[in-house]
C-alpha cells in the first residue's frame, strides 16, 4: 500500500456566490434555477446575466443566435452547449465559424452542460452556458 499523497485532503471546489454571479442550481424536465430565478425555456446563461434564448434545438445554433455572447464586455472563451436529454452533432461551418469569433464549443447533454458551466465559472473561465431544457 502506498503512503498518502502529501497535501490537502478536502477537494471541496469553490462555489460562485449566487448573489454575485449567475450559478445554475438546479434543472429538471422544463426548467432551470439559475441564481435566484427559475426558467422555463432555452437560456443563455453567462457569468453576470440568464436571458432567454430562441434556440429550441441545438441544429439551430450559429453564430447569429450567439450574438449576445458576442455583444459582452467580457469575451466569452468557451461556450456549453446543453442540447436536451443527449449531446448532437454540431455541423463543422457552425464550429468554424465560432472558433473564428474567438469561442470555442463544448457540445454534451443538458444535465452535464449545467454542471460543466457551475465548475468552470468556479474556476474563474470565461464560460457562457447555452441550454436547452430536458
Amino acid at each position: 500500500m502506498k503512503p498518502p499523497v502529501p497535501g490537502p485532503a478536502d477537494k471541496t471546489l469553490p462555489t460562485p456566490d449566487p448573489s454575485q454571479v449567475q450559478y445554475i442550481r438546479s434543472y429538471g424536465p422544463g426548467r432551470f434555477l439559475i441564481s435566484e430565478r427559475e426558467w422555463h425555456e432555452p437560456v443563455l446563461v453567462t457569468p453576470a446575466a440568464t436571458i432567454p434564448w430562441a434556440v429550441t434545438a441545438a441544429g439551430d445554433l450559429s453564430l447569429a443566435s450567439l450574438a449576445p455572447l458576442q455583444a459582452l464586455a467580457t469575451p466569452t472563451e468557451l461556450v456549453v452547449l446543453g442540447c436536451g436529454s443527449r449531446a448532437v452533432f454540431i455541423t463543422p461551418d457552425v464550429r468554424a465559424a465560432l472558433k473564428a469569433a474567438g469561442m470555442a464549443l463544448e457540445v454534451v447533454d443538458t444535465g452535464s452542460a449545467c454542471r460543466i458551466y457551475n465548475v468552470l465559472l468556479a474556476e474563474g473561465r470565461r464560460v457562457a452556458a447555452a441550454l436547452i431544457p430536458l
